[in-house]
């Protein structure tokens, strides 16, 4: 009679040879993977150096708030020839610590909302306490994200990006999302240091000319309504959707010959 520890150690190694002799099963499938769209990777869009975004850290947020902005850039002018109406939903897209706006907060009450956009959250962080400072109800903080500005669809009229969009690091990303998001009759608004002039004492890369800023859009799904060129400094430049009936006819330029 075999010894019960022999007997055990053979049933093991008996175990383990039908074991290696079984079909294994196949291996699962590798899911493939989703396409997705080309993505910038050099650091450029259609030829222009994307601007590296004004950062809260680094003094974005004092820079922001400057005095002299109010003589340099004219944000009440500005923000007039928006035409805002009580009851708009507007759009501030990288609204940073909310400068214009609580400026168009009360252009759009009472019924209107600005939703404030920004892809930095002590910058949203920021934006809440003014806001709650002031006492101005009407405006909602939104934490974006570099390529979705995080608005509802078809929900906006008016969406202002101003001194931002030369710092999208995906443009065609970030329009597709605010083309889905203005309304059929909507306007994008992009307001940019000129870069036709080298007197506007600005960093180059941060600085865009009509012609870039209409290449890219127009390459996204946007057409040119107006422009407007009466700020010390900067561009108002004013699209609708390509084929809305808005947007028929030439672009109207104002104070400033079309570039």
């Amino acid at each position: 009679m075999r010894h019960p520890l022999c007997l055990a150690l053979l049933l093991s190694l008996a175990g383990t040879a039908v074991a290696q002799d079984m079909p294994k099963p196949a291996a699962k499938a590798k899911a493939k993977p989703k396409a997705r769209r080309p993505r910038r990777v050099d650091g450029t869009y259609m030829g222009r150096e994307i601007a590296p975004a004004m950062s809260f850290e680094g003094g974005g947020a004092e820079w922001l708030m400057r005095p002299e902005r109010i003589e340099e850039e004219q944000p009440e002018k500005m923000i007039d020839a928006l035409k805002l109406k009580p009851g708009m939903t507007v759009a501030d897209v990288g609204a940073g610590v909310g400068y214009t706006t609580l400026r168009m907060a009360r252009r759009v009450a009472p019924g209107g909302v600005i939703l404030a956009t920004d892809i930095q959250l002590k910058m949203v962080k920021a934006l809440e306490e003014r806001a709650r400072e002031a006492g101005v109800k009407n405006v909602k903080p939104l934490l974006a994200t570099a390529d979705d500005p995080r608005l509802p669809e078809a929900g906006v009229d008016l969406a202002l990006m101003v001194d931002v969009y030369h710092e999208c690091a995906d443009p065609a990303a970030m329009l597709a999302a605010l083309r889905k998001a203005l309304k059929p009759d909507g306007r994008l608004v992009l307001v940019e240091f000129r870069g036709e002039d080298d007197s506007v004492p600005i960093n180059p890369v941060h600085k865009m000319t009509v012609a870039q800023v209409r290449k890219e859009l127009e390459a996204n799904g946007f057409a040119m309504v107006e422009a407007q060129e009466f700020l010390p400094w900067q561009h108002i430049l004013i699209f609708g959707k390509a084929g809305a009936d808005a947007t028929k006819g030439k672009a109207v330029v104002k104070a400033g010959e079309e570039r």
